[in-house]
């Protein structure tokens, strides 16, 4: 069993001023790190650098304040995920921390990258970690099918190198609005599945899935299996993985808490570390 002491603190992203989060997103740009526009929000997406894998689930489904001793239901092995919220990453001291695998926010609906990718994507892989991307969905802006392809365009992609993992879709609580996007479960399920179906077919792979329980019943209405396609990435602060979202049997990921030893979130690999090596290889 891993054990870790993790600082279970919610990141309370409301009273951002206006002109702070401009400020952020303005700063966080380096020379050519993006397409020329791509951090240009598009509909309502007005702060997407805000937008995390989790950036709900702290508010949303909140641990209990203090320190939190969390101990994964099986052996597991230590990574995290970062977004451009973190700005430029120190991957040797995650490396020595003990880190082995992490996801790297590259984009969100079809209008945005993370203007940190690089750094944090090539950075992961020359420290010696397996890391993967993931997209920060928004299924109320463009079909499931646009959105994956504007992913795999902007660093979704997937090779057998054995240092990366398949493509994750973020979906969660809406920053923008109402909870499930103003989509019905049965619409939201063919979205997910397009967005799953698209990537698939352009890289051979199936994405991991980033939810949390009660979102994906409220929003699919548990009308929707993925169990026998795509991992399960699970988003649970309180201490461990608890009830998993419709038919899938175990996560193959658990984001256990939002800040940690690593920066970003903290997650745990179900398994030793040739599981993560597996799911890299497809």
């Amino acid at each position: 069993m891993l054990i870790w002491h993790a600082l279970a603190k919610k990141r309370v992203l409301a009273t951002c001023a206006a002109l702070a989060c401009a400020a952020l997103g303005a700063t966080a740009v380096p020379a050519a790190a993006a397409d020329p526009g791509a951090t240009t929000p598009a509909n309502h997406i007005t702060h997407p650098e805000l937008d995390w894998a989790g950036s709900q689930t702290a508010l949303h489904e909140p641990a209990t304040g203090g320190h939190l001793t969390v101990t994964p239901n099986v052996a597991g092995t230590p990574g995290l995920d970062v977004s451009g919220y973190q700005g430029n990453v120190n991957w040797s001291s995650v490396a020595a921390n003990g880190g082995r695998f992490a996801y790297v926010k590259a984009s969100e609906s079809t209008s945005y990258v993370n203007p940190y990718f690089a750094q944090q994507y090539n950075g992961s892989y020359n420290a010696g970690l397996i890391r993967g991307a993931y997209h920060f969905a928004t299924p109320d802006t463009s079909s499931g099918a646009a959105q994956a392809d504007y992913f795999l365009a902007h660093g979704g992609g997937w090779s057998k190198d054995g240092k990366t993992l398949p493509g994750m879709l973020d979906i969660e609580w809406n920053p923008y609005g109402a909870t499930c996007y103003g989509l019905s479960a049965s619409s939201m399920v063919k979205w997910i599945l397009a967005f799953s179906n698209e990537y698939h077919a352009k890289t051979t792979r199936w994405v991991t899935i980033y939810t949390a329980t009660s979102w994906w019943s409220q929003c699919t209405g548990n009308a929707g299996d993925f169990s026998s396609t795509n991992p399960l990435a699970l988003a649970n602060y309180n201490g461990s993985p608890g009830t998993m979202p419709y038919h899938w049997p175990v996560q193959t990921i658990w984001q256990f808490a939002d800040s940690g030893v690593f920066p970003g979130d903290q997650d745990a690999f179900n398994g030793d570390f040739s599981r993560v090596q597996a799911l890299a290889n497809g």
